[in-house]
């Protein structure tokens, strides 16, 4: 075997070395990340003014209704590499990899279609501010023209994080990170192009990235996962598998976000400064997701390599070892932010409205992420055990139906903001109690599905 592929295994050597080794950079990547898209928002709110961020805040939980689902399926088609990989059956493991990238190409020309159609009206649906409609729909176009780029380079990611790679897509996210903030810059700062040159100077990074990560895999990826664009088809049999793995978690981020979405239309119907405001937060609050995405994303891995090669004893040590970390990071990160929040938000805008609600969501949900945490780390576990419907029927409950009759009913009852924010700490604590009985009581690691 390859040195560049034993290296990557991470069915070998001291669990804690080799999940910290995965998942650092996992996190800079996600940082990043959080930069580029955080970028936007610093640069039109401070450039362009309260409305146009607010057109730029809006766009979170919408973007993820549409592209969710397909990230979904990436996900799916990462455990299924990930588990040929850790068994070594290589054959497979190609036929599988093949599939996937034709599976984005199509899911990106799809998600084309689709944004362009449905984002305008969704956005009426979502109560979008009058004053705020205009520069939405533009900056949401524009965006979804980018909808090859963001999916294919979400497949080619997964590909080299289920091989253990994870630190490429580090190097190429830091490049187009980059580059966005200088787009960003160029286009608003010295142009004045207006929103939707934030959304170009986004789409032209992310097509950068994607075009990295396809050279790394076809010129210097060792044999055992090189891709070959010749070789790029459907396999009947594999993508029976993506789809089985990746449909659940496809649904699941659709269901959340469509809940994050109704979420999103309350806070609308308190005008622009709470859109502004929460959105603002929302960024801030990326962050603080960094360590729970970091280690979901590691424990996925982790699991689908170790179970390919039966070694059920290191994928429970991993389990225990990524939720603990996790777990104390993403609290951590929680209090700073509870006591910086003020600041943080002025940095968007500083308008005392627009800090005011902010500051309000911040306090209400911060010191709650511990338990945010450890949903998603049970949810990536299951994943990476085949078990994907298990996270996906109980955050389907727990983050949807439940997050959206109690916010329709206690908004009419007591018809204040801070009601509204409530609903993230309440579903994320049930979610938890769920999955914990769920963890302790089944064979989960016992062979993958």
């Amino acid at each position: 075997m390859a040195t560049d592929t034993r290296k990557n295994l991470l069915t070998e050597g001291p669990i804690w070395k080799r999940m910290i080794s995965f998942a650092f950079p996992l996190f800079l990547g996600a940082l990043f990340q959080q930069l580029y898209n955080t970028a936007d928002s610093l640069i039109v709110g401070n450039f362009l003014g309260s409305n146009a961020l607010a057109a730029v805040s809006s766009s979170g939980s919408l973007i993820f209704l549409l592209v969710g689902f397909f990230n979904g399926i990436a996900i799916g088609a990462g455990v299924v590499i990930a588990r040929y990989y850790g068994a070594k059956q290589y054959k497979e493991l190609q036929r599988a990899i093949h599939t996937a990238v034709a599976f984005g190409i199509l899911s990106g020309f799809l998600l084309t279609i689709l944004g362009l159609i449905a984002a305008p009206k969704i956005l009426i649906l979502m109560k979008t501010p009058e004053n705020v409609l205009p520069n939405s729909i533009l900056y949401f176009r524009i965006y979804f023209l980018g909808s090859l780029g963001f999916v294919l380079y979400n497949n080619l990611v997964g590909i080299l994080q289920s091989v253990g790679d994870s630190r490429h897509p580090l190097y190429y996210l830091i490049f187009s990170s980059g580059t966005n903030v200088l787009l960003d810059l160029l286009f608003i700062g010295v142009f004045r192009l207006g929103v939707g040159s934030a959304a170009a100077a986004t789409v032209i990074s992310q097509f950068l990235s994607a075009a990295l990560c396809l050279h790394r895999l076809t010129r210097k990826s060792p044999a055992e996962y090189r891709i070959s664009l010749r070789s790029i088809r459907f396999d009947p049999y594999m993508l029976r598998q993506i789809i089985a793995n990746g449909v659940p978690a496809g649904l699941q981020n659709s269901i959340i976000s469509l809940a994050n979405v109704f979420v999103q239309s309350n806070i609308n119907s308190f005008g622009d400064m709470a859109v502004a405001g929460c959105g603002s937060y929302t960024k801030i609050e990326g962050f603080g997701f960094l360590p729970i995405t970091c280690f979901s994303m590691a424990l996925t891995t982790f699991i689908s390599q170790n179970l390919g090669a039966k070694q059920y004893e290191r994928a429970r040590k991993g389990a225990r070892f990524g939720i603990t970390c996790s777990l104390l990071l993403a609290e951590l990160v929680g209090i700073t932010i509870y006591m910086t929040i003020p600041a943080l938000i002025s940095a968007f805008n500083s308008d005392p409205q627009v800090i005011a609600y902010g500051t309000s969501q911040a306090r209400t949900v911060t010191l709650f992420y511990f338990l945010l945490a450890f949903s998603h780390c049970l949810a990536g576990i299951l994943r990476g055990a085949g078990r994907s419907a298990v996270p996906m029927i109980v955050m389907m409950i727990c983050w949807c139906f439940i997050r959206v009759t109690y916010i329709t009913v206690i908004v009419r009852l007591i018809p204040r903001i801070e009601m509204v924010f409530w609903a993230y700490p309440l579903t994320w604590s049930l979610s938890s109690v769920i999955f914990l009985i769920y963890y302790l009581r089944s064979d989960w690691c016992s062979s993958p599905r």
